[in-house]
C-alpha cells in the first residue's frame, strides 16, 4: 500500500469539500468507466478510533473495514471511477464533527458520515462492516438495503457476487433502524462482509489475499450497478412503455427482471 496517503481522496474537514469537488472535476477519466464529473462511490469505512466495532480477541472490526476499504478504493480508481474514502486511517469521524452539539459520540460519528454524503452527492454509498453472532456457526456476507428500488438492486447485485465468493446462499435484508439507511441522499447499502465469530469467515476477513478477493468482488458488483444505471441514463430519462412513460430506474428494474 505504498503511496496510499498521496493517492487517496479523503474527507477530513468539511471546509475542504469545495476544493475537493473542484479537484475531482479536473481529473481525467481512465479505463472503461463512465466519465462523470461527480463522485460515483462513497466508501463508508465503518467505526474507527475509540470505536473498534465488534472484535475477536485482538482482531478488531475497524481494522478489517479499513483494509478492505483501501483495497476497494484502489480497485475502483484504477478502473477510472471516482471514489472517496471517508477515512483512510484509524480515526473517529466524531472527532471531525465540530458542527453538531450533541454529547453522544456515536450520534456525532453517524451524523458526520451522513453530512459527507450530503456534501459529496455520490451516485451510491457502500458502508463496510463486520458481523458477529453468539452462534459460531453463523457465517457469510450479508447486504442490508434501504426501502427503495435502487438500494435493493444494488444490494442484490452485491449479495449475489458475495455469495459466490463465500459459497453461501443469503438474500439481502431490508434495514429498519440503521441511521445511514434512513437518509435518501443516494442509494446506500451496508455490507456485513462476514462473521468475525466464525473461523472460516475470519480467514476471509483477515488474510491479505482474501481481503483482496473480497474487495475485488465488491468492486465488480459496484461497477455492474454503475454501468447499468449510467447506460440507461445516457439513453434518456424516460422511455415509452405502452401508453405510459417509464423513468430510467423502472427501465433498469424491467431489464434486470427480464
Amino acid at each position: 500500500m505504498a503511496g496510499w496517503e498521496e493517492d487517496s481522496y479523503v474527507m477530513r474537514h468539511s471546509k475542504f469539500l469545495f476544493l475537493l469537488a473542484a479537484f475531482l472535476f479536473l481529473l481525467p477519466a481512465q479505463g472503461s468507466a463512465v466519465p462523470l464529473t461527480s463522485v460515483q462511490v462513497l466508501i463508508d469505512v465503518g467505526h474507527g478510533g475509540v470505536d473498534s466495532g465488534t472484535s475477536h480477541g485482538s482482531i478488531l472490526e475497524k481494522d478489517i473495514n479499513l483494509e478492505v476499504g483501501k483495497r476497494l478504493y484502489r480497485l475502483l480508481t484504477e478502473k477510472g471511477y471516482r471514489a472517496v474514502l471517508n477515512r483512510d486511517r484509524d480515526m473517529a469521524l466524531s472527532d471531525e464533527n465540530q458542527w453538531l452539539k450533541n454529547p453522544s459520540r456515536h450520534i456525532r460519528d453517524l451524523a458526520q458520515r451522513r453530512h459527507l454524503a450530503k456534501e459529496m452527492k455520490p451516485e451510491l454509498m457502500v458502508s463496510l462492516h463486520v458481523n458477529w453472532s453468539s452462534d459460531s456457526r453463523s457465517r457469510g456476507p450479508l447486504v442490508i438495503y434501504q426501502a427503495n428500488d435502487q438500494s435493493y438492486w444494488l444490494a442484490s447485485i452485491l449479495q449475489n457476487r458475495l455469495n459466490q465468493l463465500a459459497k453461501t446462499n443469503s438474500h439481502p435484508v431490508k434495514g429498519r433502524t440503521y441511521y445511514l439507511l434512513k437518509q435518501e441522499l443516494c442509494p446506500t447499502v451496508i455490507v456485513e462482509m462476514g462473521f468475525i465469530s466464525n473461523r472460516a469467515d475470519r480467514a476471509l476477513l483477515t488474510t491479505p489475499e482474501q481481503q483482496d478477493k473480497l474487495a475485488r468482488v465488491i468492486s465488480e458488483a459496484l461497477e455492474e450497478y454503475l454501468l447499468l444505471t449510467n447506460d440507461l441514463q445516457r439513453k434518456g430519462s424516460q422511455a415509452s412503455f405502452g401508453k405510459r412513460q417509464l423513468g430510467w430506474w423502472e427501465r433498469l428494474r424491467s431489464t434486470i427482471r427480464n
